[in-house]
Order: C-alpha cells, then sequence, then structure tokens
C-alpha cells in the first residue's frame, strides 16, 4: 500500500545542455567514423580484405541504418587501391560462328582493338577493290582465262577436223554441242539420211556414235576446265587479297605480339578476308538459298569487336551496384533484331551484366530484391561456385526451348558480392539454404542502437552536424541537438539508448529546417525540432483519433472511473508501420464452479495467438501454484476482450488478465480510472513488455479528453522504467498530480494499487491475512471447493442408490 507512483524525472530523460560544449553544429568537427557501428566496420574490414573463395559478404540490419551508405564509403575507399580489372571482347568465331570466342585484353586495350579493327576494315575496304582494278590483276585474269579458252577451242577444232574427215560436222544449237552428218559441206537433214542406202546410214550412225563419245568427254574436260579456272581466279583473288591485307593485318600483329588469342584472332581474320576478297570487291553481301543476308548481316559485321567490358575509364577495382537485378541482368543477355520477318542475332548482340561490370571488384545487390526475380538466386550461386559467367537465356538453362542460338565463351569471375537485406532474410537463408552458408561466409550485422554516454552524445552531436552539412540545412544550436537526442532515444523506446537509424535521424533534420525557415529562423532551435515531431504525428495520427473517437462516443466501452468487478483496461499497441499508438481494451472475467478449467474466449473463436495463449495458460498455473497448491482448483473461469474482433496476439495484457480473474474470484472491485500493462510469469512476477511509451499516452488521451481528475493512471513493469520517454504533457499531468504512473514488480502490488486493499502475504501455514485480497480469494475458492465436495458426494449417493 506505499507504492508511490513513478517521479516526472523517471517518465522522460531529459540531454542537459550542460553536456554538449558547443553552441551551434558550425563548432562540430566533421563525423569522421560510422556512428555505433564499429561491430559491422570490423566485419566489412574483414571481408572485404580476405581474397578466398565464399567470403562474400551478407549485411544486415534494420532498413534505415545506413548499410548502403556504409557499405559504398568502405568499398569506395578501398576500391582505388586495387588492380583495374581487365577488358573482355567477344569475336566472331570462324571455326563455329555459333560459339563466339572471348578474349581477356588489359584495362583500355579492348577499346584500342575495337577501334584498330574498324580502321582495318576500312582500310582492307579500300586496297581490295584497288588491288583488283590494278592493270597487273586484269593482264592475270586474262592470260588464266585466255589459258583456258585457247584449250578449249583447240581440243574443238581437232575433233572438228576429224569429223570432217568422216564427213560429219559438230554443231552448235542452243542445247549445246551436237553431231550431224554432211554430204557435199551441207548438213544432211534427216529426209535425205532416210534416203541413203542402209549400209552407209550404218557407216554413218557408227561414226557419229563414236565422235558423240569422243564429244562427251571433250565436253567433260570443258567442264574441268571450267572448275580449274575458277579456282585459279579464286587463287589468283587470294594472292592479289593477301597482298592487298596481309601488311595491314601484320602492323596490328606487331601491335598486340604479347597477346597470342589476339594474333589468333587477327590470323583467322586475314585468312576469312582473303577468302571473301570479291565480297569487298563486289560490294555484294553473301545471301542464302531464302535470300536473306547470311547469318543476318554484313560480312564486314564478323570483323567488329564486341567490347562487352570496358575498364578504359576504370580507375581501381569497380563498384556496381544492381538496383534491378533480374536474371538476365545480372548475367548478361544475347539480343535479338527483326530481320525479314525473322529474329536474327549474332556475337555483336552479347549484352554484359552486373557480374561483367563486376568483374574484378565488388557487386553490390539489395538480398530481397534479387530472391524476388524469377532465378536469379539460383543463377548466382551457380556462377559463384562455377567461378565463371556463362550468357545463357533462361528458356537455354531450363531446357524449354531447343532453338540455334549463341553460346558465348565463358568468362572467369572473380568478384566480391556483397548482399544487403534484414536480418529474418539472413537467419531464413541461413537455415533453409546450405549453399547460403558455403557463399556467403561473412555476416555484417549492424547496430540499431547504443547506450547513451558523454562521447556518443558527442559522437551523435557530429552526425547531426554532418548530415545538417551534406543536405545544406540552417545550422542547429544546442537546444535543437539536445531535443533531436531526446528523440532518438523515444525512437528507441529506451531512455539509455540512442537510435542508430539514420533515416529517420535525416527525415528529422530535414523537417526541422522546413518548419524553422517557415517561421523565418536562421537558427534552428528545440522548438523547432518539436515542431517537426508535432507535425509528422499530425499527419499519421488520423487512424488513432477516430478510435479513441469512437471511445469517447462511446461506441467502444472503456471506463475511466468507478469500480467494477472483474473488468479491467487493458492495453495493445497498434503498428501502422511508420507510425504506432496505444489503445486502451476492456478486459472481463467471469468466475464460478467448475473443475480448475480457465477459459480462453479469444483461443476459442481462433481470434488468440500463440503466445496469447501461452500467457493464459501460465494464468491458470499461477492461480494453482498460490491459491489451491494442496487442494483442487474448483473454478471455471473465462477470460475475453471485449469489442475485439481481429487477431490478439502477445502476452502484455496477461496482468491485466490475472487482475480481472482475481477480482472476479475475490469478488473485489477494481478501479476503472487505471490501465495496466505487463505479461506475468508463473511465480506472479511481472515482465517487461513492449510499446510502453505509446500504451501509457494512449490512455492518458482518453483521459484527458474526458477530463483528468487526479485518480487516472497506468501500471507498468518496473523492468520498463528505463523505456519512458513519454511525451511532455503526458509528464506535466504527472508533475501536476493529474494523472500518475506505477512501476510494479509482482501481482500483489497491481492488485493493491487496483483495488485499494492490502494484498496479503502468505504466512508458514499458506494462509493469508483474512479481509486482505489474497485472503477473499482463498476463501471463496475454499467456498467453491466444499460445494464441489458437497455436490460429488450427494451424486455418488444417489448413484449407490439407483444401483441397489
Amino acid at each position: 500500500m506505499g507504492l508511490k507512483p513513478l517521479h516526472p524525472q523517471q517518465l522522460y530523460k531529459r540531454c542537459p545542455l550542460t553536456s554538449l560544449e558547443f553552441s551551434t553544429t558550425t563548432e562540430l568537427n566533421e563525423h569522421t567514423n560510422h556512428f555505433g557501428q564499429h561491430r559491422a566496420a570490423a566485419a566489412l574490414r574483414f571481408g572485404i580484405g580476405i581474397r578466398k573463395k565464399g567470403y562474400n559478404l551478407f549485411v544486415t540490419g534494420i532498413p534505415g541504418s545506413g548499410r548502403h551508405t556504409m557499405v559504398h564509403e568502405f568499398l569506395n575507399r578501398q576500391a582505388p587501391n586495387e588492380t583495374s580489372p581487365s577488358d573482355w571482347i567477344y569475336v566472331y568465331n570462324f571455326d563455329d560462328m555459333h560459339k563466339p570466342v572471348a578474349i581477356e585484353l588489359p584495362a583500355g586495350l579492348g577499346r584500342k582493338l575495337r577501334d584498330d579493327m574498324k580502321k582495318l576494315i576500312e582500310a582492307v575496304s579500300v586496297d581490295i577493290p584497288a588491288a583488283f582494278e590494278n592493270e597487273n590483276y586484269k593482264l592475270r585474269l586474262e592470260e588464266i582465262e585466255d589459258e583456258i579458252r585457247e584449250q578449249n577451242e583447240k581440243d574443238l577444232q581437232d575433233l572438228e577436223k576429224e569429223a570432217a574427215a568422216k564427213n560429219v560436222t559438230i554443231i552448235h544449237t542452243p542445247a549445246g554441242l551436237a553431231i550431224a552428218p554432211r554430204k557435199d559441206g551441207q548438213v544432211l537433214g534427216p529426209d535425205e539420211f532416210k534416203r541413203l542406202p542402209q549400209d552407209k546410214r550404218d557407216l554413218i550412225q557408227e561414226t557419229v556414235a563414236e565422235l558423240q563419245d569422243k564429244l562427251e568427254k571433250l565436253v567433260k574436260r570443258f567442264v574441268e576446265r571450267k572448275h580449274l579456272l575458277r579456282e585459279r581466279i579464286k587463287q589468283l583473288n587470294r594472292e592479289v587479297a593477301e597482298f592487298a591485307v596481309a601488311h595491314l593485318v601484320d602492323i596490328l600483329k606487331s601491335q598486340y605480339a604479347t597477346f597470342p588469342r589476339v594474333i589468333s584472332y587477327l590470323e583467322a581474320v586475314k585468312h576469312d578476308l582473303m577468302d571473301n576478297a570479291e565480297v569487298f570487291h563486289k560490294k555484294e553481301r553473301p545471301m542464302t538459298s531464302l535470300g536473306l543476308e547470311r547469318e543476318g548481316q554484313e560480312i564486314s559485321a564478323r570483323y567488329r569487336i564486341n567490347l562487352v567490358i570496358d575498364n578504359h575509364d576504370t580507375q581501381g577495382a569497380p563498384v556496381i551496384y544492381e538496383d534491378h537485378a533480374t536474371y538476365p541482368n545480372l548475367v548478361g543477355r544475347v539480343e535479338y533484331r527483326s530481320q525479314w520477318g525473322a529474329l536474327v542475332t549474332d556475337f555483336d548482340l552479347i549484352k554484359a551484366g552486373a557480374l561483367h561490370k563486376a568483374n574484378g571488384g565488388y557487386l553490390i545487390l539489395d538480398a530481397h530484391k534479387l530472391l524476388m526475380q524469377p532465378y536469379a538466386w539460383e543463377g548466382l550461386k551457380r556462377i559463384l561456385y562455377a567461378g565463371e559467367i556463362r550468357i545463357e537465356s533462361l528458356a537455354q538453362v531450363y531446357g524449354l526451348v531447343s532453338t540455334v542460338s549463341l553460346q558465348p565463351a565463358p568468362i572467369p569471375l572473380k568478384v566480391k558480392v556483397v548482399l544487403i537485406g534484414d536480418p529474418w532474410l539472413y537467419h531464413i537463408l541461413s537455415q533453409l539454404d546450405p549453399d547460403f552458408a558455403e557463399l556467403f561466409k561473412v555476416m555484417v550485422d549492424f547496430e540499431d542502437r547504443l547506450a547513451i554516454d558523454e562521447d556518443s552524445k558527442l559522437q551523435y552531436a557530429k552526425l547531426v552536424g554532418s548530415i545538417v552539412r551534406e543536405e545544406e540545412l540552417l545550422v542547429f544550436d544546442k537546444t535543437a541537438v539536445a531535443r533531436v537526442i531526446e528523440f532518438s532515444s523515444r525512437y528507441v523506446s529506451d531512455s539509455e539508448r540512442l537510435s542508430a537509424h539514420i533515416r529517420s535521424l535525416a527525415d528529422l533534420l530535414r523537417e526541422a529546417d522546413f518548419w524553422a525557415r517557415e517561421k523565418k529562423h536562421e537558427v534552428v532551435t528545440a522548438e523547432d525540432v518539436q515542431c517537426a515531431l508535432d507535425r509528422q504525428e499530425e499527419r499519421l495520427s488520423r487512424l488513432r483519433d477516430r478510435l479513441h473517437e469512437e471511445i469517447q462516443r462511446s461506441t467502444v466501452l472503456i471506463d475511466t472511473k468507478g469500480k467494477r468487478i472483474g473488468q479491467v483496461n487493458g492495453l495493445s499497441i497498434i503498428n501502422l508501420g511508420n507510425f504506432s499508438f496505444g489503445q486502451p481494451s476492456r478486459i472481463t472475467s467471469t468466475a464460478r464452479l467448475g473443475e480448475g478449467d480457465v477459459i480462453d474466449i479469444e483461443r476459442e473463436a481462433k481470434l488468440g495467438g500463440k503466445i496469447h495463449s501461452k500467457g493464459v495458460l501460465i494464468l491458470a498455473s499461477f492461480l494453482a501454484d498460490k491459491y489451491s497448491k494442496r487442494l483442487p482448483l474448483s473454478i471455471a473461469a473465462s477470460l475475453v476482450f471485449e469489442q475485439s474482433y481481429g487477431m490478439i496476439e502477445g502476452d502484455s495484457a496477461s496482468v491485466a488478465e490475472l487482475c480481472a480473474l482475481l477480482s472476479a474470484l475475490a469478488e473485489v472491485p477494481l478501479k476503472q480510472s487505471l490501465a495496466v500493462t505487463g505479461s506475468v510469469n508463473q511465480k506472479g512476477e511481472v515482465q517487461a513488455i513492449g510499446g510502453v511509451n505509446e500504451k501509457i499516452e494512449g490512455f492518458f488521451d482518453i483521459c484527458k479528453g474526458r477530463g483528468l481528475t487526479g485518480e487516472q493512471g497506468v501500471i507498468i513493469p518496473a523492468a520498463n522504467v528505463k523505456n519512458l520517454m513519454l511525451r511532455r504533457d503526458v509528464v506535466e499531468a504527472c508533475r501536476e498530480e493529474t494523472f500518475r504512473v506505477w512501476a510494479v514488480t509482482n501481482v500483489d502490488e497491481v492488485i493493491e494499487i487496483l483495488s485499494g486493499i492490502p494484498a496479503g502475504a502468505m504466512d508458514d501455514q499458506r494462509n493469508f491475512p483474512e479481509g486482505s485480497f489474497n485472503g477473499k480469494v482463498c476463501s471463496n475458492l475454499n467456498e467453491l471447493m466444499i460445494i464441489r465436495q458437497r455436490l460429488a458426494k450427494e451424486i455418488s449417493s444417489d448413484s449407490q442408490t439407483g444401483v441397489t
């Protein structure tokens, strides 16, 4: 009965201005270390420094704690000290056009080779036609053609002479050469041939057949000579092309003599140019049988260089952040273009992914975004295991299509992947994906709060100053900084801690700057910070105001005066994401004769969560242990949150439920001007809960709306006193003793405050003082037990009489 309300100083821990040895943020040095993240910084340094397979990083912490900023700062500081990675190019494969060749070159040399090849083709396009227009080439071509033509003419003349000697002539027809008999220098017609004697006709036919056989052999020699002519012309063209191309290619080869793969490629280019020299000479494009350009490209396109990774301007290792981590954006892709109604592709349409760009450096990814993209996570793991990037479409990977496409050569991978995600995501992956622990061995865990001391307050003030300078905000004076520090403690609901949530801090500073400018202030003060906080609450509190309005209008029944048996004001918290508020709830209980059952109506209606159900079971155990340890518990009790139409979860109302149940058992009314929050264990000890500030403020708002009487207040666990950072109007009401907050350690203290009578301590005989609250509970339980035993005897007697 001697428990006193908390002193106003215990309800809100102010930041003394004397602890801030500056006038404004302009006097503070730049914030050089990452506020409160020493553990994370050490893990980052380790993860970046170790160069072993599988030591990729998973950076975890609450969103807004500065994870992205800190990771980028560390990597951008480390990357310039490392070697710039190589360029990678894809070139045409002259042996298998469907498998482009990948070539590695020192940084900057890929761009040079691409430009050199472009100049080479431009030069070849001029030199080859010029070589074919050379008089020497024309003379040699004429010689070859004349030689073949003279051989053909000579053979034909010899056959004609032989035919003439046998009165047969060779005639030229539209169908080719033919043999016909003649007489007196004239070709013998069919009718004349029939009028000849039979023996002459037979002789002529034998002669014609003999010469026809020779003529067929001659025609075959003509065809062979035609092929020979074509080969000799082709060989001549190769010689001429080699004369035009070889010296140009040799110049290039001398420039890249230390790169064997480039030399092999240039040699293949030279031979291909020599084989296709006539294309440059005739300015024609080779066509397929369907009339489409061969492989959908000009012949000169095959000599281009596809510079997929260009590190010409990269200073040190690359640091790549991929915001949209789809499978193609990570691994790369082969694009297509429409041509003649069909989709075609070539090696020049191979596009690099984020892994290519980060090769030799660092790749930063958002874990949640990565896992949301189909096959992206599996693709990343496969590449990290293989140590090479193989560009394949998803259809190819999973065998969904069997169409012919490119198969670019894989590129070796050396990259440090940094995933940034929430703690729950890290733990789920650790438990459910065995590959995760193998590939991401370094966990970088960001703090969400840190202890308040003189050094941390100074560092926090420097952090405020740094953000003010970076955002070009008005200068903050020490009162504003002190109010921001107090806000930080309230943000984490702990008067002994500061929040490490950078985003909320930066938002508050920006908004305080806005309201200061609105008021024409030159310096941001505590008044401007408070204005920003008030406006934030005003913007977000519409739903809270509507719910509280329904309580004030008695739509939702909450009593704030008088006494009731088996009824207590419990407190719950409603979380709307970026805004939380407390809400009082009426908890009622009934008790009657029974067999020791405590019915949780919420659970029976499937509206109670597992933790809430556990709390109710603890109540039943507490009752049996304290009041009926040696006797059967002869009650049937029920508990319910009145006017609750959604899920009830958590055990923070278990003290209130227990008090309602004890009130029903003792038949002692409890004060309705008070609200209770806290969980309880089987020994009756009151345990800490969350959201204590919001819960107190929620009940205070209801009481304030109805008028503060000095009788109203809230009972909280003593373990939550350190979490108190209440609104100023609540603190002022407590200072004026129109509202009160009690901190308790056990259920007996709660009962004494609610009932106004002593709880009563158990003596050595396990009896409670007569007239005490616990004494009344025991007395009524004993009475119920006696009634239960009497009824049991009567039922037993009636049963025996019926049997007789």
